[in-house]
């Protein structure tokens, strides 16, 4: 399986909180919902919403599968949501337990097997495994070179401070721009897959 990062970053680098006040107010961050003026339905919602639907899975760390369980069972009827609801998912966390996933078609990775447990997932036959959020979960995939491709939603506004996506060991990372197009709110979708080591 293809896996596949999907990510609202802003033009510093942040994550963290891009959908709303209160969905992740760690260290104090105050600026949730941060990337609704730059959000276009056309090529930001359209880069969405191809990511999900080439997706034969989802892949998250505990906090974002909190946020999204708590969100998308309740949209039922919505074909978007219905996919959603419908797809397989797999959650990291070392702290919940299997009576705690109520979303329905979640499997737990617990903490101390994910990495070996996504290995073993990007080895098997199948479609993209997509991550959505998740920082901590996806600047490990990063180091341990486990990620297919990276599409960014850069948004023109400067956070701040805030949970990036990107590991901070030192290590080289060279990628590939596979295409980038730009919303009328300035917003540029861009792809990026490992590049060639020479």
């Amino acid at each position: 399986m293809r896996i596949v990062i999907s990510e609202f970053i802003s033009l510093d680098g942040v994550v963290q909180a891009p959908g709303g006040q209160g969905e992740d107010d760690d260290n104090g961050f105050a600026h949730g919902g941060w990337s609704h003026p730059f959000f276009d339905a056309e090529v930001v919602g359209g880069a969405f919403a191809e990511v999900t639907t080439k997706a034969e899975a989802l892949l998250f760390g505990r906090r974002t599968w909190q946020t999204m369980a708590g969100a998308w069972p309740e949209r039922a009827g919505d074909p978007f949501a219905d996919q959603m609801n419908s797809i397989p998912k797999y959650v990291v966390s070392a702290t919940l337990g299997e009576s705690d996933l109520t979303w329905n078609n979640t499997t737990l990775i617990p903490g101390a097997d994910a990495v070996a447990r996504i290995r073993e997932l990007h080895g098997a036959d199948g479609g993209d495994l997509v991550v959505m959020g998740s920082p901590t979960l996806v600047r490990t995939l990063l180091s341990e070179g486990l990620v297919d491709e990276l599409r960014l939603m850069v948004m023109p506004v400067l956070v701040g401070g805030g949970k990036s996506i990107f590991p901070e060991d030192g290590g080289l990372r060279p990628l590939e721009l596979v295409s980038s197009v730009t919303a009328s709110t300035g917003t540029q979708v861009c792809v990026y897959r490992p590049a060639a080591r020479a």
